[in-house]
């Protein structure tokens, strides 16, 4: 009897960009068999004045917003979000302070967890986003998962700018008006089937308590 891993694919996006790469990365997690990957944001800390003022959409209507507890139900997790100084956006800062419940009886130590993020230009954050990342894994007992080199030949494209390494699948905004590209979109799909893969693999297997 076999059961289903579920993969959450956790998100903030301003205008988009880290939306396009979430749904991307929630199809490569869905290519696996038996995993079953599900979308979520979390919650806006920005009231909707100031959202006005920056001109940002509105957000998207069928990803509902998660609350803290629903994180203990997955089995392996996808964090995105735009960097703001090498770091996560406050949003999403603000998601894993109201985490401490979980992380005072380690609910989530032992899940695999991945990052995925989106910058502005090359001094960003694109890697830095991740490594500062990680320390919000390290308190909670999650495994961090990167990605290495192993998309291939893609990690090693110098004829077109590319966002992501291997920490993670990551893009490029520029002004705003630049969307993820194809090969982008590729490692996102990637990333997605690859910490899947990872997260049925331990889910097989868990822990010795």
């Amino acid at each position: 009897m076999t059961t289903t891993t579920k993969v959450y694919v956790i998100y903030y996006s301003v205008y988009g960009h880290v939306g396009t790469m979430a749904r991307e990365i929630q199809r490569g997690a869905n290519s696996v068999n038996g995993v079953e990957a599900t979308l979520w944001q979390v919650p806006e800390t920005l009231p909707d004045r100031i959202l006005n003022k920056m001109k940002a959409p509105s957000k998207e209507a069928d990803v509902a917003v998660i609350k803290p507890e629903q994180l203990v139900e997955a089995d392996g997790f996808l964090f995105g979000s735009p960097s703001r100084f090498g770091m996560m956006a406050s949003q999403f800062l603000a998601f894993f302070s109201t985490t401490h419940e979980l992380w005072a009886c380690q609910a989530l130590a032992g899940k695999p967890a991945g990052i995925f993020w989106s910058t502005g230009f090359h001094g960003g954050g694109q890697e830095l986003t991740a490594l500062t990342a990680i320390t919000l894994l390290a308190h909670h007992g999650m495994l961090y998962v990167p990605l290495g080199y192993t998309f291939g030949s893609g990690m090693f494209e110098m004829g077109e700018v590319k966002g992501g390494s291997s920490y993670g699948a990551g893009t490029y905004a520029a002004d705003g008006s630049r969307v993820p590209t194809e090969l982008e979109l590729q490692q996102a799909f990637y990333q997605g089937k690859y910490v899947a893969e990872i997260s049925k693999k331990l889910k097989g297997h868990p822990p010795v308590a």
